[in-house]
């Protein structure tokens, strides 16, 4: 029997992905991301090759779906049909292999990501979601995939453990053991510096302290969010090891551009507010320069000498009587909640704390195209109500919670009313259907767990 595929039954879509796929249809997201990437694709050889729209529909999903590789993107597109469905595939059609993703990353540049980053923050802007005045600025490490026992010198190339055996004939050990070298690794100091090692398959990691106190191989990721909204208007990967004085200059750039990209109206960024580790004298000298007021958390220092440097005296104390007052604090407070939302919706719940790609420019197009997605997030709740999938399970748990209390309550009110009459009526009775149909089921059966 031969059946045609339009004639099979189909389930419906989720709903969150269809009013997404329904946003993005009407913007126009497909035609925009092709041209974008038009001269990455071959007119007329090659093979069939993974479309500009499904290709980036994929890495949101990765977003939505908690999926940390491309690997499990392929493999959750291939066991969903809700995830079929958004990504324009028919049933006869094969979801595309992880391997082809990739590709298709690796040929796609990174100016291409960071445009469709863009587009999707112009929609930010035409639903009111990007006013630029008032930014705040964070980073937060992202563990990379390279191991520290893989690390090689940098100027000879050998391995940590060859390194150890050389110093341990060195020092009189003809022939060291493991222990020999665990003994003698653990009384030197300062035993991985990026200076002198460096890892052969992703040089741009870098040995550095994890926000939970662990050592690895990590990259940086740092946000410029905006305050009045939470949307994220700029997202850079930055070496680990460099401080967040010298990698601000790059990022609060591209978010300057950005914001007068997607929204020409606006008067640029006004205000900046940044924790401790932003202060220092010429990022307060700098970004005064540029008319933006800062409200920047300040370490103790103590008592310190401004002679000959009345520019930085002025911009430190300035920066120190604007976080004291009532607005720098009301900022300060925001900051916690519109800066660490994005970090925990992007790298805990997104699951990118742990990336599976190596080198920075790969790393930084998929952050780009998941912080996109999680402004995505941001656009539906506005529009819809519901920010990820998942919520919108939540919400539909949550609206039938006060239905199933309400129902309770009623039968409760039921079972007191009820069970009077039948006392009165008891003597009266002479057939058993009436105590049926007047008495609650669970009052006539004897349940084995006593419920």
């Amino acid at each position: 029997m031969w059946v045609a595929t339009q004639d099979l039954p189909r389930s419906p879509s989720h709903p969150f992905y269809a009013r997404l796929n329904q946003i993005l249809d009407q913007a126009g997201f497909d035609r925009h991301v092709e041209g974008l990437c038009a001269p990455f694709y071959a007119a007329r050889m090659g093979r069939p090759s993974l479309a500009p729209g499904r290709y980036f529909r994929l890495l949101i999903v990765g977003y939505f779906e908690g999926l940390d590789s491309e690997r499990g993107i392929a493999w959750r597109a291939a066991d969903s049909l809700s995830l079929r469905h958004f990504l324009g595939l028919e049933l006869n059609e094969g979801p595309p292999d992880h391997s082809t993703i990739s590709r298709t990353r690796r040929l796609i540049d990174v100016e291409t990501h960071r445009a469709v980053f863009t587009w999707i923050l112009g929609r930010l802007a035409e639903a009111g979601l990007v006013k630029g005045q008032t930014v705040g600025i964070d980073a937060t490490t992202l563990e990379a995939n390279a191991a520290l026992r893989s690390l090689v010198r940098r100027d000879a190339g050998e391995s940590y453990e060859a390194f150890l055996t050389g110093l341990a004939v060195a020092s009189g050990i003809a022939t060291p053991t493991r222990a020999d070298l665990a003994r003698l690794d653990r009384k030197r100091p300062k035993k991985a510096s990026n200076k002198d090692w460096t890892h052969p398959h992703d040089p741009d990691a870098r040995v550095t302290k994890m926000k939970d106190g662990t050592t690895h191989l990590a990259h940086k990721a740092e946000h410029v969010v905006d305050l009045e909204t939470g949307a994220v208007v700029a997202v850079t990967v930055q070496p680990a090891d460099e401080g967040d004085t010298k990698t601000i200059e790059e990022t609060l750039t591209a978010a300057a551009e950005n914001v007068e990209k997607v929204n020409p109206e606006s008067d640029g960024i006004q205000e900046l507010v940044a924790d401790k580790g932003y202060h220092s004298n010429q990022t307060l000298v700098d970004l005064t320069e540029l008319d933006i007021r800062t409200y920047v958390s300040e370490p103790d220092r103590g008592r310190r000498d401004w002679t000959g440097n009345d520019a930085a005296r002025d911009a430190v104390y300035g920066n120190r009587r604007r976080i004291r007052g009532a607005r720098g604090r009301r900022l300060l407070r925001r900051r916690g909640e519109r800066l660490e939302r994005p970090f925990a919706h992007a790298y805990e719940t997104g699951r990118l704390r742990r990336v599976h790609l190596r080198g920075r420019s790969n790393i930084l197009k998929r952050v780009l195209v998941h912080t996109a997605a999680l402004n995505l997030g941001l656009l539906m709740r506005v529009l819809v109500g519901v920010g990820t999938p998942r919520s919108l399970q939540g919400r539909l748990r949550a609206l039938a919670a006060p239905l199933s209390r309400a129902l309770h309550r009623f039968l409760e009110a039921y079972t007191r009313l009820c069970s009077p009459i039948w006392t009165r009526l008891r003597p009266m009775a002479r057939i058993s259907s009436f105590h049926v149909c007047l008495i609650p089921a669970w009052h006539q059966t004897a349940f084995t767990t006593g419920c």
